[in-house]
């Protein structure tokens, strides 16, 4: 395995680096204050994004992404992690890459017009009632006639406010395994404005300011077959197939967050004077930031290494979980650890220590809490030995 980063990659790190430099941390207080994120301001971002190439950046060349191998895309994830969430997701958008596994037809519908800016999608799993335990969902959709109709709730589905259509799985029966019953999920396509579809504000979050959550309800919403994503019954190989680099996105966004935060106490540490010298000589700050830089590094190389994995075409479900288990909780302790080396000075909003050390708790808890992961990892270690 090469370590150094590539010219292409080297490029696509300062690029983006300066990008949310320059167009995004400029909006940040503004979020942050008002929890709201202007659609002036997203149209704006969005576009210069797109001019410089860094839309989209996530899908292959073929359907007009920038085919980045998985390594190139997560260091492009780490720069843009840096900023304010719900401005580098909205401004300069990712589409699912759950798209990619629709139809042409769908992918002429719902991906293309993502990809240029057009749409916005968003993904419903999660209901008050099922978090970790997706077969436990009660949201259902039955079938009558050709058509399929969906009645249910999915609550904290991000950014569904400003989404032009959700993907949306659905329980459409049961099946008999080893274990007993299990339910049968499906995933379908539902544009806004469809009848019996409708989208309500969702929770105030401490974490990530303006990036909002919703709750979807269904009833008696008709679809027609052709909205079906992948195959009926198989929803969960669609989102297994399609989300699981997903943990590698938040682990890589994860970490351009504990590094500005790592920055910041470093040029603190070596300005700021106390007792007649430099706080960085005290060891109860220096070795505070060893011990970041350590473990940073630490996170860093797990998900590098998950990345190379995933190109190579043998990464593991514990090498996903290890990586963003790993990349969260570093994220937690730097920005703790960062306020701390501020001191008072690192509550105020006018460091954004504060806003990182508030974002950092969201990520032990979706895309799989830091238990999933773990009971991830333990099982592919005891399914080794026949457990």
């Amino acid at each position: 395995m090469h370590f150094g980063m590539t010219d292409e990659q080297r490029m696509i790190v300062d690029t983006t680096r300066a990008f949310v430099e320059a167009e995004i941390y400029p909006h940040e207080a503004l979020v942050e204050r008002t929890g709201h994120l202007p659609m002036e301001i997203i149209r704006e971002v969005q576009a210069k994004a797109i001019s410089a190439g860094l839309y989209a950046a996530n899908m292959p060349e073929e359907v007009g992404g920038a085919g980045l191998d998985t390594l190139s895309w997560l260091l492009y994830e780490r720069e843009l992690g840096r900023a304010n969430y719900a401005l580098h997701w909205t401004c300069v958008a990712r589409p699912s890459n759950i798209l990619l596994a629709g139809t042409e037809e769908q992918r002429e519908r719902y991906l293309h017009p993502c990809i240029r800016g057009e749409k916005w999608d968003c993904l419903a799993m999660t209901e008050p009632g099922a978090g970790s335990d997706l077969r436990g969902m009660k949201a259902s959709a039955r079938q009558d006639g050709d058509d399929w109709v969906l009645n249910g709730t999915k609550h904290f589905i991000s950014h569904a406010d400003i989404a032009d259509f959700a993907i949306v799985f659905m329980a459409t029966g049961e099946e008999d395994t080893p274990r007993g019953k299990k339910k049968l999920i499906t995933a379908f396509f539902v544009d806004k404005g469809t009848p019996g579809y409708s989208v309500r504000d969702g929770y105030r979050n401490v974490s990530h300011r303006g990036y909002t959550n919703a709750v979807l309800e269904f009833d008696n919403c008709r679809l027609p077959a052709a909205q079906v994503l992948g195959e009926v019954h198989k929803g969960f190989d669609v989102a297994n197939t399609w989300l699981g680099a997903t943990r590698l996105q938040v682990a890589a966004t994860c970490l351009g967050r504990a590094d500005r935060a790592l920055g910041h106490a470093i040029q603190y540490a070596a300005e700021r004077e106390q007792f007649g010298q430099q706080i960085g000589k005290f060891q109860g700050v220096s070795f505070k930031l060893a011990d970041m830089a350590m473990e940073l590094k630490a996170a860093e190389l797990l998900t590098w290494d998950a990345a190379w994995r995933f190109d190579q075409g043998n990464v593991t479900e514990a090498d996903m979980s290890m990586a963003k288990l790993k990349a969260s909780e570093v994220l937690a302790m730097v920005a703790d650890e960062a306020i701390q080396i501020h001191g008072g000075m690192g509550l105020m909003d006018d460091l954004p220590l504060e806003r990182i050390w508030r974002d950092a708790r969201v990520e032990r808890i979706w895309e799989g809490t830091s238990e999933i992961q773990r009971h991830i990892i333990s099982r592919q270690l005891l399914r080794a030995h026949g457990g």
